[in-house]
């Protein structure tokens, strides 16, 4: 990018000078000289188009590079916003798993020593049922964030005149509130 500026500012230069070096020729009868003046006149218009076409190329780079950088910088706030989302999803399965741990602990030493404590298992149980749905929302999680990588690349085509845009579509999957109480 320095180097467009550079060369910009190095023909501004010698189109100055060329200027200059045309009013200080004046009108003067020596045919050869009009002839001279005609191809530097020639030449500066040459250059000026050049500098013309070089500074919109320049404009169209800026303008490129900036979409460019605002259109990683989305992506790169919601990429952390899905990773904040797992990293959350992943806590919380560390907690309950932990707790499942920590009961299935306590119900094996019930066992152990010959009491068979009903509560110790009911403790258990839901610990585990818990566990279980927290995995199974940690894989939703992780299963939504690929669908959304993968939605761009697969996106239908407009059917031409079918009108039934809908019914192509597959069916959303139910809820994670509803598989949990299945």
């Amino acid at each position: 990018m320095s180097d467009i500026s550079e060369l910009e500012g190095r023909i501004t230069a010698a189109l100055d000078r060329i200027g200059q070096g045309l009013e200080a020729l004046g009108p003067k009868p020596d045919p050869g000289a009009a002839e001279e003046l005609q191809k530097l006149r020639s030449a500066l218009e040459e250059e000026r188009v050049a500098n013309a076409q070089l500074e919109e190329r320049v404009r169209a780079i800026r303008e490129k590079q900036e979409s460019t950088v605002a259109r990683l910088s989305e992506e790169v706030e919601r990429l952390r916003k899905a990773l904040e989302e797992g990293e959350a999803g992943v806590a919380h399965l560390r907690k309950v798993n932990s707790e499942l741990r920590a009961n299935n602990t306590a119900l094996r030493e019930a066992v152990a020593q010959g009491l068979a404590e009903p509560h110790l298992v009911n403790k258990s149980m839901m610990a585990e049922l818990e566990a279980l749905r927290a995995t199974q929302a940690a894989d939703r999680s992780e299963l939504d964030a690929i669908l959304a990588e993968l939605a761009p690349l697969v996106e239908p085509a407009p059917s031409a005149g079918s009108g039934d845009a809908e019914s192509a579509q597959p069916p959303e999957p139910p809820a994670a509130e509803e598989s949990e109480h299945a």
